[in-house]
């Protein structure tokens, strides 16, 4: 009778204790670690495909290292955030759009994790209906074809799948999920993809964010992926940026893509009135802020990194900053420096730098 009473005093104390909340997951740490960052004032250097290809270098399939990249080589640090793209995933293609193997894609991510960095995703799958490229926008029925409902939607599911067996199968040696931001239909205030500004209704394309959301995180239980938001800069206005928000139920980082094709000054002024919108929506929304692709193809300003890209952001609460890739194939397509290019002394000027994070 002693020990019932012990137990039922036991379960009584817990009883008023209250139970206890749900485990931290994997994307709630890494969204507590961004916001940690920002509020030190510190903004990441991020680079697309950075441990996959350089301007003069390919990684062979099947590797066991992840130490070549050109930021290292340039500054001798690596990018604090590493950005690559499931494009070709959703056909169960053994590499990506830009020929890079998905066995290595998962590892680096690991390795790059593992080294202290965050690891993003974007996606440029194939059109499912016409079975062209991201950038077939031949069809204005695409989105809606693959809604519950359309005649590609169970297609399209399988599609969702395959993404999703990739992401959760990005895990450590011990089993540990790491955690990605995830960027699906990016840059959707332009016409140029298939879910783009022209090629589907406000509507349809909310509904494509929650079908993405709903069988990723309810439907398959996927608690590693932060979802960023992030528009296209070009003639980007507050509404147009809060449009097609698919709400903050489902979103945890906004964001933008902004790239340099004119003059310095022209450039920074596009950066601030997209970091004013999408800085008064974050705090307004209570999310994250990043910049989620930039740069200047080939660099052709010898102090840009110091004159030009930190002077855009400096004065913002930004996570990230991630320029875009450099190309193995094609010499003038790259967005960071390399051992030898103008701005490498510069770039190290700009990794030097207390605000800005690298590793």
């Amino acid at each position: 009778m002693r020990l019932l009473a012990i137990i039922a005093a036991t379960l009584a104390i817990m009883s008023c204790a209250g139970p206890q909340g749900p485990a931290q997951t994997p994307a709630d740490a890494l969204m507590d670690r961004l916001s940690g960052l920002v509020e030190e004032g510190k903004i990441m250097y991020g680079h697309q495909d950075d441990l996959m290809y350089g301007h003069s270098w390919k990684l062979e399939d099947d590797a066991s290292e992840f130490v070549q990249s050109d930021v290292y080589a340039a500054c001798g640090k690596y990018p604090a955030v590493y950005g690559m793209d499931l494009g070709g995933i959703e056909l169960g293609w053994t590499h990506n759009l830009d020929k890079n193997d998905f066995d290595n894609m998962r590892a680096a991510a690991v390795a790059h994790h593992e080294r202290g960095g965050v690891v993003t995703f974007s996606w440029h799958p194939r059109n499912p209906l016409t079975g062209g490229d991201s950038w077939d926008v031949t069809s204005d029925q695409v989105v809606a074809s693959i809604l519950p409902g359309g005649e590609k939607h169970e297609y399209f599911m399988t599609w969702l799948s395959n993404a999703a067996d990739f992401m959760e199968s990005i895990k450590t040696a011990d089993g540990q999920a790491v955690p990605l931001v995830w960027r699906p239909w990016h840059e959707h205030t332009g016409s140029w993809f298939w879910w783009g500004q022209n090629l589907c209704t406000t509507e349809q394309y909310k509904a494509l964010w929650q079908m993405t959301y709903d069988y990723m995180v309810k439907d398959r239980g996927l608690t590693n992926l932060v979802w960023a938001y992030s528009p296209g800069a070009g003639g980007l206005d507050a509404a147009l940026f809060e449009e097609r928000y698919p709400g903050d139920e489902i979103v945890d980082m906004v964001g933008f893509d902004c790239y340099q094709y004119g003059d310095n000054a022209s450039y920074v002024s596009d950066m601030k009135a997209a970091l004013d919108i999408t800085g008064k929506f974050a705090k307004d929304h209570g999310k994250l802020m990043a910049v989620t692709e930039t740069g200047y193809e080939g660099i052709k300003d010898a102090k840009w990194w110091t004159s030009v890209l930190y002077e855009a952001v400096k004065d913002y609460p930004v996570s990230y900053v991630l320029t875009w890739r450099n190309a193995c194939d094609q010499p003038t397509h790259f967005y960071a420096p390399y051992p030898g290019h103008e701005s490498a002394e510069d770039f190290k000027a700009f990794a030097a730098l207390e605000d800005i994070m690298f590793l």
